[in-house]
């Protein structure tokens, strides 16, 4: 916090604005610049997440700059307010995003084999349960018993625990899926931070790839 500089007084800050307003792009620079320490202090809430500290700051200083340009007097609300929100919006969006690829890497990595047709097999295709013809439902079937095998072989009680409550695996094959739990849940009925849940679960997943490559 001490390397970023000092927050403009209410009457600095109202001056700047205004001058901004009329295009004084150095205005612009100086209420972005004296608002980082508003970015420092709102990046503290996520020091559990899987980016570095410099990385959310980068983050949250692109939802600054979005606060400063849509910023108008006259809103009721000090800019601080505003940009805070910008901020977190910014933050979470990212966060929401890690999430959505994460889960996108998991089901169509390729888990090896293929279709019949010389198409690559991902935990997708394996995981999805409508019925085609009996030779196809059947091999299905195979791999979903492979990959149970796999998560019982390879995986600690608690990788276990975590792969199937994140991605809705029910404890035995062809039992009706359960919802997904985020990895905020599962580090709260664990006792353990969100960013080990998540360390955890990568290295689950690493090792049943692993096992898929070497049995391909």
């Amino acid at each position: 916090m001490q390397s970023f500089p000092q927050p403009l007084s209410a009457e600095e800050e109202s001056e700047y604005l205004s001058k901004w307003e009329q295009g004084d792009r150095e205005a612009r620079r100086i209420l972005i610049e004296r608002n980082l320490r508003l970015v420092a202090y709102l990046v503290k809430k996520y020091n559990n997440s899987d980016h570095s500290v410099d990385d959310l700051i980068s983050i949250g200083t692109i939802g600054l700059i979005k606060a400063v340009d849509t910023y108008r007097q006259g809103k009721g609300v000090r800019l601080a307010t505003y940009a805070s929100r910008c901020i977190d919006n910014e933050l979470l969006m990212t966060f929401r995003s890690d999430k959505k690829q994460s889960k996108e890497v998991f089901l169509y990595e390729s888990v090896g084999g293929d279709d019949g047709e010389g198409n690559s097999l991902n935990f997708l295709d394996i995981l999805e349960s409508v019925d085609e013809d009996i030779p196809e439902r059947m091999e299905k079937e195979e791999n979903i018993v492979k990959l149970y095998r796999f998560i019982e072989e390879n995986l600690t009680e608690r990788e276990r625990y975590i792969i199937r409550l994140r991605y809705g695996i029910p404890e035995k094959p062809f039992n009706p899926e359960r919802p997904e739990v985020t990895q905020r849940e599962i580090a709260r009925q664990l006792g353990i931070s969100r960013s080990y849940v998540s360390r955890i679960e990568k290295k689950a997943l690493q090792k049943l790839r692993r096992e898929y490559e070497e049995n391909e």
